[in-house]
């Protein structure tokens, strides 16, 4: 485990900050909210890939949509059926 692995864990400090990792919250299979995400590369009403400092995120389902997009957060509705890695 590396020093900052470490001291994260130590100190209980949110992995997502200190180590730049994605959160990713489900609510049920209508709402994705994606936090410190890297670049959307592909965006359709079935198929959403997110670039992630974990690799390669890709959201499927049907009538989906960006309901907000910033630098560090992604929101996506409709009806989701996977999220894969």
């Amino acid at each position: 485990m590396k020093v900052k692995e470490k001291l994260t864990q130590a100190l209980a400090l949110p992995k997502e900050i200190t180590l730049d990792m994605p959160l990713i919250i489900a609510t049920g299979r209508g709402e994705l909210n994606i936090e410190n995400y890297k670049n959307l590369l592909e965006f359709s009403e079935t198929k959403i890939r997110v670039h992630t400092s974990s690799g390669l995120l890709v959201v499927e389902g049907n009538g989906l949509l960006l309901r907000q997009m910033t630098t560090e957060n992604l929101i996506i509705t409709g009806r989701i059926s996977g999220i894969y890695w």
